[in-house]
């Protein structure tokens, strides 16, 4: 076995992948969608870490023992020390290796709910999860082109089954790749994500927790539990699959308020002094709880519509996502009190008591609700932002049961030789409850964690099937020794593709704007035209996030999100052709 496979491309997988190539080892990825990223690209609020350089530079008196107590409040009764202190423990070390290796502007961090210090970290613009999981994704893939030897990946093959030696020990995979079933051997590293889309016929969501089964959800329809399921086919343990958390702030488009899919708003929201309101324009929790406590009290509350509403300088704290929402049209934008007042279909008095009340009691720390941090006062003569809410699917906390070196367990209460598990297809890091910021966190550390533990793994198989052949170690592992973390140094990307042969047409705004149906999807971007019907299926956000732009112009909410190089790199075959002046 020469060779890791790693089974999902999301920020945990790529975490473990860049790991192993760091310890020497080769590696397989395996992908069942079309284009890599999973739900981490979608990730709103940042990545959580305890004792950071960014926290040392801002004076943030942040330490990993007041983070693992922060934690385990959180998980409850159902907290695991033992993979609290790994996730806990690591965390500056993973936001640190982000910044060093991957150059990531990570220089922004604010306090979310359950967090008794400012811990988590973002960029200046656009989503951390996309920026994060990005930048891993194009180094692996340029690592691809220059060193194939190394590293290789598969995308649209969809694991079916774990391979088992006599032993028990698990040696590879089968999976389904262009209508074919084809094998691959070597110790395996699952990072499939969860089951918070699972709807399918042995839907894991359904019989853990039917309840929720009609609620809509915030990811994307590839997470449907499938490491889950390969692995308990074999006999690992799985822990806590009733907890499935529902995230109170899911963004309600007016135009299509019944969406199955729906687009998170940011905690990070909350976090900078978002206020959530009723239909009566007053407020019924403290923002800054729990998740579980938030949805809670919603679903207590039952005066819909839930409001979250952003003053001036929180908007302004957090421009780029109010920007970006009020783009895709689910944010709305008021210039005064009385114009935020009409929204609500409230005299203009009742919201003047609601920020009243608010700031008295930020003025004497004393808030009914409960509340303890507070980001100043707030006036009535002000700009606002504020969206609709729901509450939605978000994560699973539960998942294959785990040590802390990333070791799937078995029934028996022993780790599965050859078999290794990380982000959010492990269960019992995160307890009854995660805090946010600490998703995005998970597939990093426990990423790296499989990483280490996969790589010795092989080394050491490697070693004893060396010795037992009678054969020389080093003939085999060279290649395995290096223990070096130091960063590899970037390759040139790979060239772009040749254009499709339309790509010289010329069309108008309006030829463009009759393209705006599923089955046939136009977009401009930058003077450009794209057809973009046959990438729907693979845009990791979800075919939703191009739907709202077909037969439009697109360009300004493309270029928040998104590389210049993008387009180029996955896409050149949808460019057919430019506007016409």
């Amino acid at each position: 076995m020469a060779q890791v496979i790693v089974v999902g491309g999301g920020l945990a997988g790529l975490s473990a992948a860049h790991t192993l190539l760091e310890r020497g080892a080769s590696v397989l990825l395996l992908d069942k969608q079309g284009f890599m990223g999973g739900n981490s690209t979608k990730a709103t609020s940042g990545i959580n870490g305890a004792g950071t350089n960014t926290q040392r530079d801002l004076n943030i008196p942040d330490s990993a023992k007041i983070f693992f107590e922060d934690t385990k409040k959180s998980a409850r009764d159902l907290a695991r020390d033992d993979l609290i202190e790994v996730l806990t423990g690591r965390s500056g070390d993973a936001v640190n290796w982000l910044q060093g290796k991957f150059g990531l502007d990570l220089s922004k961090v604010s306090r979310l709910g359950g967090h008794s210090q400012p811990r988590t970290h973002r960029g200046d613009a656009q989503f951390p999860g996309m920026v994060i999981t990005y930048a891993q994704m194009e180094r692996l893939e340029d690592l691809a082109v220059s060193d194939p030897a190394r590293v290789k990946i598969i995308k649209k093959a969809r694991v079916s089954k774990l391979i088992k030696d006599e032993s028990g020990a698990v040696v590879g995979v089968e999976y389904v790749h262009g209508g074919k079933t084809e094998s691959v051997y070597g110790p395996v590293v699952l990072a499939t994500g969860g089951y918070a889309a699972d709807f399918t016929a042995d839907s894991l969501l359904k019989k853990h927790r039917p309840e929720y089964y009609d609620l809509p959800t915030t990811n994307g329809d590839h997470c449907t539990g499938d490491g889950q399921k390969l692995a308990m086919a074999i006999g690992a343990s799985a822990v806590d699959l009733e907890k499935v958390q529902v995230h109170p702030t899911g963004l309600v488009d007016p135009k299509e308020p019944d969406a199955k899919v729906k687009f998170l708003a940011a905690e990070a929201l909350r976090g900078v002094g978002g206020l959530l309101l009723d239909n009566t324009g007053k407020r019924f929790v403290d923002e800054l709880q729990h998740r579980d406590y938030v949805t809670g009290k919603i679903w207590e509350n039952k005066k819909y519509p839930i409001r979250l509403v952003l003053n001036g300088p929180a908007s302004k704290e957090i421009e780029w996502h109010c920007k970006h929402y009020v783009g895709r049209g689910l944010m709305k934008r008021f210039d005064s009190g009385e114009a935020l007042a009409k929204e609500f279909g409230l005299s203009p008095d009742v919201l003047k008591k609601t920020f009243n009340d608010y700031n008295q009691s930020v003025r004497t720390k004393k808030d009914p609700f409960g509340k303890k941090f507070f980001q100043g006062e707030w006036k009535f003569d002000d700009v606002f932002h504020v969206a609709q809410m729901t509450p939605v699917l978000h994560y699973t906390m539960g998942g294959l049961e785990i040590d802390p070196q990333s070791r799937v367990i078995g029934q028996d209460g022993k780790p599965i030789a050859g078999l290794f598990a990380a982000g959010e297809v492990a269960g019992g890091v995160h307890g009854a409850n995660r805090l946010g910021g600490s998703s995005l966190l998970g597939c990093v550390v426990f990423g790296r964690v499989s990483g280490d533990s996969a790589a010795a793994y092989l080394l050491q198989t490697t070693s004893a099937a060396v010795a037992k052949a009678g054969g020389r170690l080093s003939a085999l592992t060279g290649h395995l020794g290096g223990s070096s973390s130091a960063p590899a140094t970037q390759p040139a990307a790979p060239a772009a593709a040749a254009p499709g042969k339309a790509a010289s047409g010329e069309y108008t705004v309006a030829e463009v704007a009759k393209h705006n149906k599923k089955e046939d999807v136009w977009v401009i971007i930058d003077g450009q035209v794209l057809d973009v019907t046959s990438f729907l299926a693979d845009h990791p956000g979800g075919e939703k996030a191009i739907l709202l732009y077909a037969g439009r112009d697109a360009t300004e909410e493309f270029n928040m999100l998104h590389d210049p190089k993008v387009i180029p790199r996955y896409a050149p075959d949808c460019v057919i052709g430019k506007v016409k002046a």
